[in-house]
């Protein structure tokens, strides 16, 4: 079966968040045909109930039997395939908490999405968020989404991107901390992370990507004044990479980088570590960016925010940032 005609797995996320609404929500709403939920079945009706509420609609929930009967679940239907051997009980978990529980549940979502996109049953994974701190006390060893979907994939480097309609960024190191961040700015680090870029645009349809490289250091280093970085990784990485075929430009300031892109200059921004990345594409909206894993043998995608445990429960959780998600990964699906 192609792509084009597979169901898209959305996992619930975190049951103590807003992931399992925002999910039920946007299928309420019809945003994503074919679209079905990896998850918990109790969790799933508690979550229909909010969003029948605040949408003021009848919301049922269908359980599936294989990931391919969801293209046969009518329209506005929340469509469940139930993971085996989560938790008991985290329909009754309290909104706005870190739980273990939630957290295993969590990890045990994405690794049956993962062998459904690998088992060629669906045409890609987008996954609610997340809490980090239910992920560690449940013990597991990964920081976050990016990390846990490249070790089930047994993948080999990935790369996180956030995009939304005015700009792209690929990051060369996510969830560690500022120092890590900078030691992890090596030659090999940045070339591969313009590869993977590359490819990645490739595969949306830019074989000729205009990819900008953002310095590590204020003013791109100013010649080795400000740093060395950019003289002894940066710039030798990108020379490589042009070598290889690859329109890649700069180091560039990180300060203007961002804007010379949102102005149409550049197809996307190559940043050397999360917040600098991050923090221009939030700007714009976080309701409007889109997280996809990059280097995955499958299309993945998340939403542009967290748990917002402050909002869990309410039905006043926004959708968009899903929305946009499953939009995305439905495009990947047919591109690739």
């Amino acid at each position: 079966m192609k792509h084009a005609t597979l169901p898209l797995a959305l996992t619930m996320g975190d049951a103590s968040g807003i992931g399992p609404e925002i999910v039920a929500m946007a299928l309420a709403r019809g945003a994503v045909p074919g679209g079905f939920v990896v998850g918990d079945v109790g969790v799933m009706r508690r979550a229909a109930v909010v969003v029948a509420a605040s949408e003021r609609v009848s919301l049922p929930v269908a359980v599936l039997e294989r990931a391919a009967d969801a293209l046969e679940v009518p329209p506005r239907c929340v469509a469940v395939l139930a993971t085996a051997g989560l938790p008991q009980g985290l329909s009754r978990l309290p909104y706005g908490r870190v739980d273990a529980r939630a957290g295993a549940a969590a990890a045990a979502c994405i690794r049956h999405a993962v062998a459904l996109a690998q088992g060629g049953e669906v045409a890609g994974i987008v996954t609610a968020p997340i809490h980090k701190e239910a992920l560690a006390a449940a013990g597991e060893p990964f920081p976050g989404h990016t990390e846990l979907l490249q070790a089930e994939a047994g993948a080999g480097p990935v790369r996180m991107m956030l995009a939304n309609d005015e700009l792209k960024t690929v990051l060369v190191s996510i969830h560690v901390s500022l120092r890590q961040a900078i030691e992890a700015v090596t030659l090999e680090a940045v070339l591969t992370t313009l590869r993977i870029a590359h490819a990645g645009a490739a595969r949306w349809g830019q074989p000729r990507a205009r990819i900008a490289v953002a310095g590590l250091n204020p003013h791109a280093g100013e010649g080795g004044l400000f740093g060395e970085e950019e003289l002894r990784f940066i710039a030798p990485a990108i020379e490589a990479a042009r070598r290889e075929g690859i329109n890649a430009q700069g180091p560039f300031a990180p300060d203007t980088v961002f804007m010379r892109a949102r102005r149409g200059e550049f197809d996307l921004v190559v940043a050397m570590y999360h917040d600098q990345g991050l923090i221009p594409v939030k700007y714009l909206g976080v309701e409007r960016g889109v997280n996809v894993t990059l280097g995955l043998p499958f299309v993945r995608t998340s939403p542009d925010h967290g748990t917002a445990f402050d909002l869990a429960g309410s039905g006043r959780a926004d959708p968009a940032s899903l929305i946009a998600a499953c939009a995305m990964a439905r495009r990947l699906s047919v591109a690739g």
